[in-house]
C-alpha cells in the first residue's frame, strides 16, 4: 500500500512509477501487465492520482523485485512514448553520475590529478 503522503498525490499530467531493482539497483519502471521493466517506454503512463495510487499499491505490494517505488511526471513525444519529465528522471535514465570510490584505492593517474 502506498505510504500516507503518496496518498496526497497531486497529479498534473503524464506519470510513471519507477523505483529500483533489489538484485543490482537499475532503474525500473512499472509495465500495464505489474511487471518492471529497464525501458521507460514500457512503463504504464497514468494522468490521475487515483490510477498512479492504484500503481503505487501494485509496486510497494511486493518488493522481493523492485524497492522504493514513487511516482515520476513524464512527458510524451510525437509518439506518445514516455520521456522522463525532470532532470532528476533524466540522470537516473543515463545511469550513475559518480564513478567508484577513489579514496585511497584510486587508480594513480586519478590519484596524482588531485
Amino acid at each position: 500500500m502506498a505510504s500516507p503522503l503518496q496518498r496526497k498525490l497531486k497529479i498534473s499530467g503524464p506519470t510513471v512509477v519507477t523505483a529500483n531493482r533489489l538484485t543490482d539497483g537499475a532503474v525500473v519502471w512499472l509495465t500495464a501487465n505489474g511487471s518492471w521493466s529497464e525501458k521507460l517506454a514500457d512503463a504504464v503512463v497514468r494522468d490521475t492520482a487515483e490510477a498512479v495510487l492504484d500503481l503505487l499499491d501494485l509496486a510497494n505490494g511486493d518488493e522481493s523485485v523492485a524497492v522504493g517505488a514513487y511516482s515520476a511526471r513524464v512527458t510524451l513525444d510525437e509518439k506518445g512514448c514516455p520521456q522522463p519529465g525532470t532532470l532528476r528522471e533524466r540522470i537516473r535514465l543515463k545511469g550513475p553520475t559518480a564513478g567508484p570510490v577513489l579514496g585511497d584505492h584510486a587508480p594513480q593517474d586519478i590519484a596524482a590529478a588531485r
